[in-house]
């Protein structure tokens, strides 16, 4: 049976369908989830959100990445508190902002400097933007499907999207250096830049963790060819390690932008980059008017604090590795074929000969059913609030509701 929703969430859709186009907007539509998922949430606390009709949900998606720590994180929000009595947007940034770049630039490995913005697209397009000046080159290399932002260079929808915003961008394959070779070919002299994400995460498919060879021939060419290497750690920075996302492979990028799990859930977003592109970052007119907000960098430098001294990257290791474990050991026994991928700290759970979603929707909204919020597509993300027995009880409702699909 289909999860209902309820009377508050009905009204509000209802409501927002007459100011808002559509009623909802980007990747947070429900339109895109199985019948019966919430649209709109009332408050969360730690690995647990609420729905605005008080249904509570063990959360799997962290709303998307950006809570890292848990829901209303109290040295966070204390922080956060004490930052908002002396202010946040003011006629220049705090001193929080260089308290922050020193922070990062001693933690990502490869970085040198730091600049700060407020979402992932600013932090990609700043990159590319940086990358251009630079070389006094035009194109720039992506991965097809990748995901780099919902701007017209790079948002997986054409709508309104002319041809001249992409006329100097080629494309290669993740993982296959002889598409790579290829697409280096074809942009000749002209190469500005190759842009990587983390680990292949494109939406609704298994997910790939970057081959080293790969990843060094990337290196390669973009010296071979006075070329910027892009890392787009935006969804996994800060999750994996504390110092970069290919700090682990032992391949460092130029430039890299950061967002998501920089500061548990308070807007902001980070260019790192090395002394190779610090001139042309200093030359570099990139600016908004809530960029230099104070409250987002206390929150920031509070969260660091936190994954360091709790050493957050394993402990959600180790927790995506008790979800992983269990899963498989379920899945198994119900002769189920389902493919489990990318790092256990962002897992994917995606049932093999599934064009439709058709199992992975029944799989989800079973578990939404019985208070565990998961995504039938999209890769989920673990936070440091996940403890054994969330995990634990998680795995008991898994178990319902693979045995559910299977037909049991």
């Amino acid at each position: 049976m289909t999860p209902e929703l309820g009377p508050i969430d009905r009204s509000l859709r209802h409501r927002a369908s007459r100011v808002v186009p559509g009623g909802m907007y980007g990747h947070m539509r429900t339109a895109g989830l199985p019948e019966g998922y919430p649209q709109f949430f009332a408050r969360g606390e730690g690995c647990h959100v609420w729905d605005v009709d008080g249904r509570k949900y063990l959360d799997f998606m962290c709303s998307w990445g950006p809570v890292v720590l848990g829901h209303r994180h109290p040295v966070v929000d204390a922080a956060v508190r004490k930052q908002m009595e002396r202010g946040d947007v003011l006629n220049g940034p705090s001193e929080r902002m260089v308290e922050l770049a020193e922070r990062v630039v001693g933690l990502v490995t490869h970085a040198d400097w730091a600049l700060f913005s407020k979402n992932g697209t600013d932090a990609t397009t700043t990159c590319v933007t940086l990358a251009r000046g630079a070389t006094g080159k035009r194109k720039v290399l992506l991965a097809n499907g990748a995901y780099h932002g919902a701007v017209p260079w790079c948002s997986p929808y054409p709508f309104g999207v002319m041809s001249e915003d992409r006329a100097h961008l080629l494309y290669f394959d993740y993982n296959d250096i002889a598409s790579l070779e290829a697409a280096v070919a074809q942009a000749g002299p002209d190469l500005a830049a190759i842009v990587v994400s983390a680990f292949k995460h494109d939406y609704g498919h298994h997910q790939e963790l970057p081959n080293v060879a790969f990843a060094r021939r990337v290196r390669e060419l973009c010296d071979t060819n006075d070329a910027a290497l892009i890392l787009d750690d935006v969804r996994a920075g800060f999750r994996l390690t504390l110092h970069g996302s290919w700090d682990q492979i032992g391949v460092q990028p130029d430039l890299s932008a950061w967002s998501k799990a920089i500061a548990n859930g308070y807007a902001l977003s980070a260019v790192m980059g090395n002394d190779r592109f610090r001139d042309a970052a200093a030359g570099l007119y990139a600016t908004g008017s809530f960029w230099c907000g104070a409250v987002s960098m206390a929150a920031s430098l509070a969260t660091l604090n936190v994954l360091e001294a709790e050493n957050g990257p394993e402990h959600m290791r180790a927790m995506g590795q008790r979800l992983r474990d269990g899963i498989g050991e379920q899945v198994r026994r119900y002769h189920l074929g389902v493919r489990q991928s990318g790092p256990v700290q962002m897992p994917a759970i995606l049932f093999e000969d599934d064009p439709d979603y058709v199992r992975g929707y029944r799989f989800t909204q079973e578990t939404l059913k019985r208070g565990v919020y998961m995504h039938p597509k999209h890769n989920m993300f673990l936070s440091v609030a996940h403890t054994a027995a969330d995990i634990d009880h998680a795995l008991s409702v898994t178990d319902d509701a693979f045995r559910i699909v299977a037909g049991l």
